[in-house]
């Protein structure tokens, strides 16, 4: 023993010896073995390059877990390296320096971080690391961002859900909405239609406003995005690219979103891309083929079929000897082609990342497609000994859609004579005398839209002193929009030619500066945030058209000059320019108490452009309460990993209304109502009148919302769940009214509706639940669940009428109204009760004064869904892993004016096709026409399989490929595979676009574009 301690003192000494001869030569490749071999007394040995390698696995199974992210640096945190388990759990690290000492850090998905510090790497022990990663489902260590920065899950008191990479939806998508639906409970998100980039509507806990949207703000790296459009009917949220996002945080409750103050009453919806990590450099790659047919395509007779239901009611029809599809003439297997790569890397003063992502999405309706191209760079910057901190984030977008005309396509094909071909023997398009083949009007029409967009933003931080940090963020939105409709002059059938062009520029700029404070100790933790915020938003658009062109080979698009009919009667041009600005103060403070007591106070004053002189500003506060019982002493022994007690107030506004209404407008015109003749002749000399009087006192629509919640947590954090109860009132809304006093020179005014109110009340419920087995096995299941009532109250009118129907003989009809006591969207029609005894529809006589008039109309259900629920399910196994996601919504209606326009036994009678519901009643006569009605309103409850997923990651090391592809996973993805409904129209999840002088409409089908059915093959590689 004394022998062996000496030999051990020897040993140290000659280590310090060559370590100073080390240091003073400049030497760096000599060191003394930790374990010097009994054959090398000396233990001087040279430092040799090894590969560092092990095994993550779940706590308590010998089973890998793959994609956990791996972070190696140095003891100091300089020289840091990323990687990421394979299929087996497995990482390396390859040219590192036996002798040396490095920090691991191990993060994954359901799994407590875990750390190794001071790891000396030696040629025993590089091959042998085994790590355990305990599970930790609750996640409450979390960050969630809640604007204008970060907290984490545990000291959140609002109502906020954070969604990551790997939680989103899969498939073709379009915009960040899509890859929310389902996931957040209190979040409605219904696809307008199946187009390419079409638009998609989202409302957070139940619309609040008439003439105000229900659209959330959305901010993506701190930039505010304004809700106005980007130009034709394009989503203008479609310039993101899905594979660039690295999480989406919905603030729901006012607590959270008041931070916004006047942009919030819809709650806010807080996009963050991807950013660049220190140390190797990675480079990704994604790709996929997706797949798409028509997922439903409505049941109109075939060709023997139409025959013989015509026969059946004496109707005569043209027999062409066919039977065409015309559903399937017009649509095509639909193929998407998604190429997306990126890279990222830097060190401890800089990182970068940097993406480049092109989709090109074909419709399934021929003709139509649309192609997006995407470039982003994140760069982030230290300097000055870490003091200050430089964000710089660029992200340019260009879209091009093409379209056809949708509604006339659709309701050709729909109504087309079956037995007619859709094609002549050269292989041109059919043209029968007593109607348009739908292949013709598809290819006379074509609609080009392009979009650009660039979103810049640069954010310096600056370190003041400890705890107080300065920031500046300056952002620039710029889109520039160009639209053309064409069309083609034609003989049979006959068609002038026209050309339509628009252009819109829309310009968004964003400066804020604030100041943060934190402190934290033991038992006490503060922090605090003041700021001010400008933006002003500029939007310009103008219009031109030309009539009759010549028949050429030479579109109306590419030489406008061509066209020889510019009146003004017809073709004047037209435009428009509107400059918007908001000015906002804010502040926000939060104290915690031992980690137990929570409070956040909120309070923005903004002032905007939109209102008049006396009302510019308005105050918006907020205040939040939560309590861990968790961590109080007499439940730290229960059931309990998490129980969190919240409950909060707040204010916030709405300013989505058309600017300078509050000033008054002038009309210069000759016409009997704005001019008389001053003499006896005829002429009418040119007359200006009002067409809306100044209102200095409009003011801002203001919401207010209380939330009360629960957080909690069970089975060590294996179930997690939150219950939410909220109750949202919107008061002094915007609408613009019909003036009382019959003299009033303008026919409308805008003004606050005093006393109405518009109350969204509900329940949420959140659960999730994931487990891994002895043997490897991972799974998980969870869902949502939301209960909500909407109501309107003290509206000064009987009815505030929108939803216009569309179609022959339906001009004017009215759909939805918004009632007293009813929600928004409820659906104001006419009772319909049968046929009489020549077959003509009857209708209930509600106030029993033997005359059917749009005073026996009824409210006969919503548009507005009170039930939303969401569930999706994981299983994993080494490098398979199989993900499903349903949505779905009930106590819902949809109107059917497809059906309505389209389908009843008349329009069989004219030689037009039909489905058998349109002929099902026998007592209908031929002659009778199809006003709107409940006969057309139908249930729209639904659920569906929204994507179904299989994954596996390979092997690399196993395949030989690992040194130059670290990770790679194919998948294969179906998306909106089933959907289980009682609606016999296209699809249930619909709104198409009815409103009424601005009032939104809701639950209207016509003619919508179908939705498509899709399988998505996909590669992802990393480099």
């Amino acid at each position: 023993m004394k022998k062996t301690s000496t030999f051990s003192i020897k040993r140290r000494l000659l280590r310090n010896s060559l370590c100073q001869l080390t240091a003073v030569c400049g030497l760096y490749t000599t060191a003394f073995a930790a374990t010097a071999p009994l054959g090398n007394p000396s233990g001087v040995v040279m430092l040799q390059e090894i590969t560092l390698s092990g095994t993550v696995v779940a706590n308590g199974t010998s089973e890998g877990l793959p994609g956990v992210t791996v972070l190696l640096s140095n003891t100091d945190g300089s020289g840091k390296q990323g990687s990421t388990t394979d299929e087996n759990g497995k990482f390396s690290f390859p040219r590192l320096q036996t002798g040396n000492r490095y920090t691991l850090q191990f993060s994954y998905i359901g799994y407590e971080k875990h750390s190794v510090t001071d790891f000396l790497v030696t040629e025993s022990n590089a091959n042998s690391l085994v790590i355990n990663l305990k599970e930790s489902a609750s996640n409450l260590g979390e960050v969630v961002v809640v604007g204008y920065g970060v907290s984490t899950k545990k000291d959140i008191t609002g109502s906020v859900k954070s969604l990551k990479a790997a939680e989103f939806n899969q498939g073709i998508i379009n915009s960040p909405e899509q890859l929310l639906q389902g996931k957040v409970s209190g979040v409605n998100i219904t696809s307008a239609t199946g187009e390419p980039g079409g638009k998609t509507s989202i409302t957070v806990r139940g619309p609040g406003g008439v003439r105000t949207g229900s659209t959330p703000l959305f901010v993506v790296d701190g930039m505010a995005l304004d809700n106005s459009g980007t130009g034709g009917d394009a989503n203008p949220l479609n310039f993101l690219n899905p594979q660039d996002i690295e999480s989406i945080d919905v603030l729901k409750d006012a607590s959270a979103t008041a931070i916004y103050g006047s942009r919030g009453a819809n709650g806010v919806i807080l996009v963050t891309t991807k950013k660049g990590k220190s140390g190797q450099a990675t480079v990704n790659y994604s790709g996929s083929i997706g797949i798409s047919k028509m997922a439903r395509p409505l049941d109109v007779f075939s060709g023997p079929e139409f025959l013989a239901e015509a026969a059946k009611l004496g109707a005569t029809v043209i027999n062409g000897g066919g039977d065409t599809d015309w559903q399937k003439e017009i649509s095509r297997t639909a193929y998407t082609h998604n190429h997306n790569i990126s890279l990222g890397g830097g060190n401890d003063k800089m990182t970068y990342y940097a993406s480049f992502g092109a989709q090109k999405q074909q419709g399934i309706i021929k003709n139509s497609q649309q192609d997006r191209y995407t470039g982003r760079i994140n760069i982030s910057q230290k300097m000055f000994e870490d003091r200050v901190t430089l964000d710089l984030n660029l992200n340019a977008n260009n879209t091009q859609n093409n379209r056809p005309n949708n509604q006339s396509v659709i309701g050709s094909a729909l109504s087309a004579n079956p037995t007619y071909v859709p094609y002549n023997e050269d292989g041109s398009p059919f043209q029968y005398q007593d109607g348009t083949n739908p292949l013709v009007t598809m290819n006379l029409y074509k609609e080009k839209l392009v979009n650009n967009r660039v979103l810049a933003s640069i954010s310096p931080s600056v370190k003041i002193i400890k705890g107080l940090v300065y920031k500046l963020n300056f952002g620039i939105d710029h889109s520039t929009s160009a639209q053309n409709k064409q069309t083609r002059p034609n003989a049979v059938p006959f068609e002038i030619g026209r050309l339509e062009d628009y252009r819109l520029t829309n310009s968004n700029r964003l400066i804020e500066n604030y100041l943060t404070y934190t402190f934290n100790n033991r038992n006490h933790s503060f922090s605090a945030l003041a700021g001010h915020s400008y933006q002003r938003i500029f939007i310009q658009g103008s219009n031109y058209s030309i009539d009759k062109f010549p028949i050429s080979d030479i579109e109306p698009i590419y030489n406008p000059g061509l066209g020889q009919d510019l009146s003004l009667v017809l073709n004047k041009p037209g435009g428009f320019a509107t400059i918007n600005e908001l000015q906002s103060f804010f502040g926000r403070a939060t104290y915690g108490f031992k980690d137990k007591y929570l409070v956040t106070a909120t309070l923005r004053v903004d002032g905007s452009s939109k209102f008049g002189a006396n009302n510019k500003y308005g105050s918006f506060p907020s205040f939040s309460l939560g309590w861990r019982l968790s961590e109080e002493d007499f439940l730290k022994s229960g059931p309990f990993s998490d129980l969190k007690l919240r409950a909060g107030w707040g204010r916030t506004g709405n300013q989505e209304i058309p600017s300078k209404i509050t000033q008054a407008r002038f009309t210069s015109t000759v016409s009997p109502t704005t001019s008389y003749p001053l003499d006896n002749s005829a002429t009418f000399p040119g007359g200006t009148t009002y067409s809306r009087l100044a209102n200095p006192d409009i003011q801002w629509e203001v919401s207010s919302q209380t939330d009360i919640g629960l957080d909690f947590g069970f089975f060590k954090g294996a179930l997690t769940g939150e219950i939410d109860y909220f109750s949202k009132t919107s008061e002094k809304i915007l609408l613009e009214v019909i003036p009382a006093d019959p003299v009033q020179p303008a026919g409308t005014f805008w003004t606050n509706v005093p006393n109405m109110r518009i109350i969204n009340k509900g329940l949420e419920l959140d659960l999730n639940f994931r487990k891994t087995l002895d043997n490897g096995l991972r799974f998980s299941i969870g869902g949502n669940m939301t209960f909500i009532k909407n109501r309107v109250e003290n509206s000064p009118y009987s009815v505030i009428v929108s939803g216009s129907a569309q179609g022959s003989g339906l001009t004017s009809a009215t759909i939805n109204g918004y009632l007293n006591n009813h929600s928004i969207g409820a659906f104001y029609l006419k009772e319909f009760t049968g046929y009489d005894d020549k077959g003509i529809s009857t209708f209930r006589d509600v106030d029993g004064d033997g005359i059917v008039t749009d005073k026996d109309r009824v409210v006969a259900g919503s548009a507005l869904p009170t039930r939303m629920y969401n569930f999706s399910g994981n299983i994993a196994y080494k490098g398979f892993d199989l993900t499903a996601n349903f949505n779905g919504v009930a106590g819902n209606k949809i109107y059917d004016n497809t059906a309505n326009s389209n389908f009843y036994k008349l329009r069989l009678a004219k030689g037009l096709n039909v489905t058998p519901e349109a002929i099902a009643d026998t007592r209908e006569s031929i002659n009778n026409s199809a006003p709107v009605s409940t006969q057309f309103l139908k249930d729209a409850a639904f659920l569906r399989l929204n994507n179904l997923a299989l994954g596996y990651n390979l092997n690399t090391s196993k395949l030989g490929i690992h040194r130059w592809i670290q990770t790679a996973r194919v998948s294969v993805t179906g998306q909106n595979l089933f959907v289980w409904t009682k609606y016999n129209g296209y699809d249930p999840e619909v709104n198409n676009d009815r409103q009424i002088n601005g009032i939104t409409s809701y639950g209207v089908d016509y003619l919508s574009y179908p939705k498509a059915k899709t399988v998505i093959i996909g590669i992802n590689l990393g480099f």
